[in-house]
């Protein structure tokens, strides 16, 4: 099981948007829907599906977060034919935001937000080589601009069996780029691939809660440690969200969180609900003991 999920954050169309996504890839499905009660939003419709065998979240929670292209998601095809259906399905209704042609990297490529606002790059992979179909790429703007070797330094360096694979720089001429800043890189942390740009242009946007990275833990060992080292702003620390000091969302949640808030037992998933809202960091005794309907001694 990877260690990394991203989760999605729709106003009130989760579920509407995976069956859409599911029905895009083969080996994809909706493996599980839960209503998470009373929490400041409101009753929450929570996801879980997965996309070419890869495993992804979605929530309903409300208007407070919108997609932007500061995390897309690059669908690698294995032929222009496919990048074609692909693009037909997820531009219906959406915004392209680079047109559909042969780029000089990549003879069949375009870059759109679907109609839930959710951007995505499609390409066709020359090399006939996909280990990840569905790549998180990060893009690198306004006051974090130049800062994205930085972050994937600092990302390699907390995951275990991360690397950094291809880097590419941008080279004198490419202005407003500055010569040397990242054009494209990809790295791998823990064995998922992520991919990162930086772009100098003026853009309205940056990243937000709105796409996030699950990060799941087997004990709160790995909570701690997760915890400790990629928060970079405080005051956003809640129910086990963060941001790093780059602006990128993360979730530091232990893997037993699914197995709780999947139970069938409403009552159950209230206590469980309730017992995390009030957290920043996650107590996993104490969701453990809610889970189990118990109270933990002080």
């Amino acid at each position: 099981m990877k260690r990394i999920t991203p989760h999605l954050w729709f106003d009130t169309q989760a579920k509407e948007a995976a069956q859409l996504y599911t029905s895009l890839f083969d080996d994809s499905q909706i493996t599980d829907v839960t209503v998470l009660r009373d929490t400041p939003s409101g009753d929450c419709d929570v996801v879980y599906f997965t996309l070419a065998g890869q495993p992804f979240q979605a929530i309903s929670a409300g208007p407070e977060f919108k997609f932007t292209p500061s995390i897309s998601f690059r669908i690698d095809c294995a032929s222009a034919e496919e990048v074609d259906e692909l693009w037909r399905k997820l531009n219906a209704g959406g915004e392209t935001l680079m047109p559909l042609d042969s780029y000089p990297f990549s003879d069949r490529y375009g870059w759109t937000n679907d109609r839930f606002g959710l951007s995505w790059q499609i390409m066709h992979s020359s090399s006939g080589d996909v280990p990840q179909k569905i790549v998180p790429s990060l893009m690198f703007v306004g006051d974090v601009c130049g800062k994205a070797e930085e972050a994937i330094k600092l990302y390699t360096s907390v995951f275990p069996n991360s690397q950094v694979g291809e880097l590419r720089r941008y080279g004198p001429g490419a202005e407003p780029e500055p010569e040397g800043s990242v054009q494209f890189a990809a790295f791998t942390l823990d064995g998922y691939h992520l991919a990162a740009i930086e772009s100098a242009l003026e853009h309205n946007f940056s990243f937000n809660e709105a796409v996030s990275l699950i990060v799941g833990c087997e004990n709160q060992e790995e909570i701690d440690y997760y915890w400790e080292r990629m928060s970079g702003v405080p005051e956003s620390e809640q129910c086990g969200w963060l941001k790093d000091r780059f602006g990128v969302s993360w979730q530091i949640v232990p893997r037993k969180m699914d197995e709780m808030m999947r139970t069938a037992d409403e009552e159950t998933l209230r206590r469980v609900t309730q017992t995390f809202l009030p957290m920043k960091k996650l107590d996993l005794a104490e969701l453990e003991a809610a889970y189990a309907g118990a109270v933990r001694a002080k």
